[in-house]
Order: C-alpha cells, then structure tokens, then sequence
C-alpha cells in the first residue's frame, strides 16, 4: 500500500514528536494511535476479504459434502451460501459494509442451521 504526502508527514511528524517525548506522553502518543478507526476503505477491505474466506470455506465443504452425501439439498444449501458470500463482496464493494456485515452474518447461521437439518435428515 503506497502513502500520500499527507500520510508521510504525519509520520514525521509523530516521529518528531515521539523522540521530543516524555515517556508519559509516548504512552499517550500510543494510546492515540491504536485507537484509530478503521478507514471506509479499509472497512470494505475487510469484510471483502471476509465474504472470500467464507466462500471458499463454504465450497471446500460442498465438495466435501458431496462426497460424503451426494444430494440436491446439499448443493442448494451451499450454492445459498456462495451467493450470500458473493452479494456481500459485492455490497461491500458499493460501500455497504454494515448491511453487507449483517447479511454476512445472517447467512452463515442460516447456512449453520441448514447443515444441521440436513444432518438430521
């Protein structure tokens, strides 16, 4: 990831003020910077790369599935989830991160329910 001029100077200047610092106010300089709030754009990193983790998870375990218990039901219940995943990469690519998040969310305990239902079955 490149950074901006602006980015750059905050970083010298917070250099600047770190070695000008008492070790009080370098534990109040830390405090400050961990407690930065994420960027949008780094929100929707995020949760995109989230929805991709559980696709991925979501088509191991169809395949796993599959082998274990070929079925219409299974495909359907993990092709949801895969949809679920993908409209959720593409919810947070629009900037719709916290509904993307709750779909996620959502989703994944259906899809957990779901598995248990075909188990039982």
């Amino acid at each position: 990831m490149t950074t901006t001029g602006d980015e750059e100077l905050d970083d010298q200047q917070f250099g600047q003020r770190w070695q000008d610092a008492t070790p009080r106010e370098r534990l109040a300089l830390l405090r400050d910077v961990r407690h930065q709030p994420l960027t949008p754009r780094q929100a929707r990193r995020i949760r995109i790369v989230v929805a991709a983790f559980f696709m991925a998870v979501a088509a191991a375990v169809l395949v796993m599935r599959l082998g274990d218990q070929p079925s219409v039901l299974v495909v359907g219940v993990y092709g949801a989830a895969l949809i679920v995943c993908g409209v959720v990469i593409e919810l947070s690519r629009k900037g719709r991160t916290r509904v993307a998040m709750w779909l996620l969310g959502a989703g994944l305990i259906a899809v957990a329910l779901a598995e248990q239902l075909l188990r039982s079955l």
